[in-house]
């Protein structure tokens, strides 16, 4: 049972979300050769201010 948790920055559409399942599902069946309906793929979104690089918060970054 492949369980893939993905983080992502916020803003994302749903169906930019959609789309990402999509492939995360396909290449789990094409690679690794696991069946789809055992596949479980959980899309955490994070706000920019909960979200650091490079010594810095991602809302601070996107300031300057």
């Amino acid at each position: 049972m492949p369980y893939v948790n993905v983080k992502i920055l916020q803003g994302a559409s749903r169906e930019q979300k959609k789309h990402l399942v999509e492939d995360i599902t396909k290449s789990l069946v094409e690679r690794l050769g696991k069946k789809p309906e055992t596949i479980h793929i959980v899309i955490d979104e994070i706000a920019d201010e909960n979200w650091g690089f490079s010594g810095m918060l991602t809302d601070d970054y996107k300031k300057q």
